[in-house]
């Protein structure tokens, strides 16, 4: 029996950090409304699991090893992508690898690879896909931050913080200069069951039901189901008129102003 049509055939997709986690569930998502996704990260043996089950579901996907925080080799991962998908039309970035703790305690170096990571990162996969989108007659960027932004107690996420504040700008400064171009750019802020996150409820039993006591819905998210799901919405047709915008996917725990 051969895949059932998805809503979004024929799309090629680009999402990092998809080895694991939030990425590889919206890989799993996108994959299967049809996307063509390549599955971007530093772990190999990660980046061929997600492969497994997307291929595993009847879908295509292939996978690109790449460490974001070196920017000069962005444009031509992108152009591998091209070369092998025919364009990319979907920009997910996912990747973070930073610092956290109290400012103090933190070196220049620690924090800035938060940037390297986030923002910079960021930035050259969106440049770099920028023309591609563009000969397409459009995109969707999706680019992920924090509840920790708008947080009045930050304290230990400040690094982390400011890199997604950071990033968070820049998305809105793509929306508005290349949406006569046909591209949208929005960011989410999840919380989602993470391969980390979900070492931590097991360890943590006590503070895991207090922290799930704090969102509204009762539950955190899963990485597909919650996560992935809703950047298809995010990119699919019926919200082609929502650019710029910051959609906090935590179960309502966090408040946006």
């Amino acid at each position: 029996m051969g895949r059932r049509m998805g809503s979004l055939d024929g799309k090629v997709a680009i999402v990092t950090g998809a080895g694991q986690g939030v990425g590889q569930g919206i890989a799993l998502a996108l994959a299967s409304e049809g996307v063509a996704v390549a599955v971007l990260g530093r772990t190999a043996a990660k980046l061929e699991t997600t492969c497994e089950l997307v291929r595993e579901r009847g879908g295509t996907a292939e996978p690109f090893q790449c460490d974001v925080t070196e920017t000069d080799a962005i444009p031509a991962v992108v152009e591998a992508v091209v070369t092998r998908f025919g364009g990319v039309d979907i920009l997910v970035n996912n990747a973070y690898t930073g610092a956290y703790g109290p400012l103090l305690s933190m070196s220049d170096d620690a924090f800035q690879k938060g940037f390297r990571s986030g923002p910079f990162a960021a930035f050259a996969f969106m440049n770099a896909c920028h023309p591609h989108m563009k000969a397409r007659g459009g995109g969707s960027i999706v680019n992920l931050v924090t509840s920790a932004m708008v947080r009045w107690d930050p304290a230990t996420y400040g690094a982390y913080a400011a890199a997604k504040q950071a990033l968070r700008s820049l998305t809105r400064t793509a929306a508005t200069e290349w949406g006569p171009d046909g591209i949208r750019a929005n960011c989410i802020a999840p919380h989602a069951l993470s391969p980390g996150l979900k070492r931590w409820t097991e360890a943590f039993p006590e503070e895991a039901e207090a922290f799930r006591a704090t969102i509204p819905l009762g539950y955190i998210g899963d990485c597909e189901q919650d996560i992935g799901r809703a950047v298809v919405a995010l990119v699919g047709p019926d919200l082609r008129y929502l650019t710029g915008a910051t959609v906090p996917l935590d179960g309502g725990q966090a408040f946006f102003g």
